[in-house]
């Protein structure tokens, strides 16, 4: 298993493309209409959005392959790239998506691992992510690696509107 940053070129991003709607989908597709699910890919992640997303230097982009095969995908923020204004000092793991095909290998794990490697690296004490409260596969998996609930906020997804907790991690 290998974890690189990506780059802005043209096929990275189409690759994210692909990868962030087919995970999403895999992951939260049963559980939402196909109105909301088409409405939230279509925007969320659109080229234009992910390519300007991989070019703001407060969010960090990474791939993470198995066996040299793309298997997920890892977008860490900083600063004002943050979804939520309350952390300054924090860094977000704001996705952290493995092909269902791939999950049970780690691979996770690896990415939080790593994402927990950047979060000291740049002096944050914190690490925090946010959570459908309906997904209580990766509820489990954040607890075992040690965040706690802290609060919650609002994910809208098409014209959905869920709830998210907030998971934070101490350093």
């Amino acid at each position: 298993m290998s974890i690189k940053e990506i780059s802005n070129s043209v096929e990275d991003i189409e690759a994210l493309q692909a990868i962030a709607k087919q995970t999403f989908t895999e992951t939260f597709g049963s559980q939402n209409t196909a109105e909301d699910l088409a409405k939230f890919l279509s925007e969320e992640y659109a080229f234009d959005k992910l390519k300007a997303e991989v070019e703001n230097p407060e969010s960090f982009y990474y791939f993470c392959y198995f066996n040299d095969e793309l298997a997920g995908y890892l977008k860490l923020n900083i600063g004002s790239a943050q979804t939520e204004s309350d952390y300054p000092e924090a860094l977000e793991i704001q996705r952290i998506y493995v092909l269902q095909k791939y999950q049970g290998q780690k691979m996770g794990l690896s990415m939080m691992q790593h994402a927990i490697a950047v979060a000291k690296k740049i002096k944050k004490s914190q690490v925090w992510l946010g959570v459908w409260e309906k997904n209580l596969k990766a509820q489990a998996f954040y607890r075992k690696s040690g965040f706690e609930k802290v609060g919650s906020h609002d994910f809208v997804l098409g014209d959905d509107i869920q709830t998210d907790y907030i998971l934070m991690k101490e350093l």
